[in-house]
């Protein structure tokens, strides 16, 4: 993983949506400690959503889901084996899919979110005859970031804090991993 200002002068909206700011030098990693313990750790999900690589990003957004089934919809559930398929395939036709999907719904819950996400994962769309989402990572961590913390929204305020640091800890490991 890279330096967070580096992350941070990548993705030009990303300033707008996470206020807290790293050190020059500061690593992904501690910068994401320390948006944990800040006063909105809610940024600490949107930093992820934007720093881990698109498989483990789209993955770690459907272990999110995943973590609380009891709050799903059956929308989210769809879109979840959407996802599933093609983080376990990693091709065109599963990725258009999943896209396809959250396209052609009205309501966006947190699985189309993600399904939107896996969609806008990379490649391009013009071969779709749509037209391209200029930059697709970009794309894709807005989407990840609408979908997790919308997710976590739904999680009753009592357990909140508990489940965003299950959510926080999932993004580590992954970073860690890559």
């Amino acid at each position: 993983m890279q330096v967070a200002a580096e992350l941070f002068a990548g993705f030009a909206g990303l300033p707008t949506l996470v206020t807290a700011r790293p050190l020059p030098e500061q690593h992904c990693l501690d910068f994401l400690r320390q948006l944990r313990l800040g006063d909105t750790p809610e940024e600490a999900l949107t930093f992820m959503a934007f720093a881990l690589h698109p498989r483990p990003a789209v993955w770690w957004g459907h272990e999110c889901l995943k973590a609380a089934p009891d709050l799903l919809t059956d929308q989210d559930r769809h879109m979840m084996e959407l996802i599933a398929a093609w983080v376990a395939e990693q091709d065109d036709d599963t990725r258009y899919a999943a896209l396809d999907a959250g396209l052609r719904v009205s309501e966006h819950g947190p699985g189309v979110w993600l399904a939107l996400g896996a969609g806008w994962s990379g490649g391009s769309m013009s071969a779709r005859g749509l037209p391209p989402v200029a930059p697709p990572i970009s794309a894709l961590g807005q989407a990840l970031n609408a979908g997790v913390n919308s997710a976590l929204a739904r999680v009753p305020q009592d357990k909140r804090r508990r489940m965003l640091d299950h959510y926080v800890g999932m993004a580590e490991v992954l970073a860690k991993s890559a």
